[in-house]
C-alpha cells in the first residue's frame, strides 16, 4: 500500500486499545478522528505530546474530532506510565508495529534524519519535556520510529496526511486545531514546533 495521502481511504486495519481490546481503524470512525502516531511512552517528547493533548483535549471535543494516539507501547507500559495521569482519549497499542508498516511510516535512517539536520526543533521540544520532568524511559518497537498524523472523516475519507522528515515534525496542538477548522490546509516543516 502506497503512503495516504489526502481524499484517500483509510484502510480498516485491525488495532489494539490500550485496555487489549481489539478492534478496527473503520469501527474507531465515529466522526471526524485523528490518529496522531508517535513512538512509544517512554519517549520525552511523546510524553509532551501525550500532555498537551490532555491539556487541550477539550478543544478537539469542542470540535466533534476524537484522537487515538498510536504507539509502539504494550497496554501494561501504557497503563504503569500513566497510572497517575488521567488521559481522556484512547491509545491504539501496536509494539508489533503492524499499524506503521501498513500505512508505511518509515524509522529515520540515521541520528540526524531522527532528529533533523537543524537540530533546533528537537533542541526545543525536547528542552520542554525536560522542564516538565518527561525522562527517558525503556524504548519500545524501534527508536528510530517517525511520527505521523492522520485527520480521517466518518466515511473514512482522509483531509490529512503528515509523515514527518524527524521527530519533532509532527503538527502542535493549535496546529492541529487550525487545520480543523479549516484555517490552514497544510503545514510545512520549517513551521513545525513553533
Amino acid at each position: 500500500m502506497p503512503k495516504l495521502k489526502k481524499n484517500d481511504i483509510m484502510p480498516d486495519l485491525p488495532v489494539t486499545l490500550d485496555d487489549g481490546s481489539k478492534t478496527t481503524t473503520r469501527s474507531l470512525l465515529k466522526g471526524r478522528t485523528v490518529f496522531w502516531v508517535l513512538r512509544y511512552i517512554g519517549c520525552p517528547t511523546c510524553r509532551y505530546d501525550v500532555h498537551m493533548i490532555t491539556q487541550n483535549y477539550a478543544e478537539f471535543e469542542k470540535r466533534d474530532t476524537e484522537v487515538f494516539v498510536v504507539m509502539q507501547s504494550d497496554p501494561a507500559h501504557l497503563h504503569e506510565a500513566l497510572k497517575d495521569t488521567p488521559v481522556p482519549f484512547r491509545f491504539i497499542s501496536d509494539p508489533g508495529m503492524a499499524f506503521y508498516k501498513a500505512l508505511q511510516i518509515d524509522p529515520a535512517k540515521d541520528d540526524d534524519e531522527l532528529c533533523g539536520i537543524d537540530k533546533t526543533w528537537w533542541r526545543s521540544k525536547r528542552q520542554r519535556a525536560d522542564e516538565m520532568g518527561f525522562a527517558h524511559g525503556e524504548v519500545e518497537g524501534t527508536d528510530m520510529q517517525l511520527p505521523a498524523m492522520f485527520i480521517v472523516a466518518a466515511d473514512g475519507t482522509v483531509s490529512y496526511a503528515h509523515y514527518a522528515s524527524c521527530i519533532p515534525d509532527i503538527p502542535t496542538v493549535p496546529q492541529m486545531l487550525d487545520l480543523l477548522d479549516g484555517k490552514i490546509e497544510e503545514i510545512s516543516g520549517e513551521n513545525m514546533f513553533l
